[in-house]
């Protein structure tokens, strides 16, 4: 799988603080990315668990769907919004 394209990966935005209050997450390399660059906390449960299945769908070892499910977890573990399209 390339981790640079959607693929599987639905996007969703996360309503965030700062200039962009809204980020666009399209495929795992954007949501590693605001999981490791962007986001307002570095220690829960649920940030963890988003970490280890970005990696984990980068090296394709779960679907990427996971990984997105995840970050959506982390979100609300951080009290980040999220808008989903289904």
């Amino acid at each position: 799988m390339n981790w640079h394209t959607s693929g599987e990966f639905a996007p969703l935005m996360l309503v965030v603080n700062g200039p962009e209050k809204y980020k666009l997450v399209a495929t795992l390399c954007q949501a590693a990315e605001m999981l490791t660059v962007g986001w307002p906390i570095d220690d829960g449960e649920e940030y963890l668990i988003a970490i280890r299945a970005c990696r984990n769908a980068i090296h394709g070892e779960i679907p990427a769907e996971d990984a997105r499910a995840a970050l959506i977890r982390a979100a609300d573990e951080a009290g980040i919004p999220v808008i989903t399209v289904h």
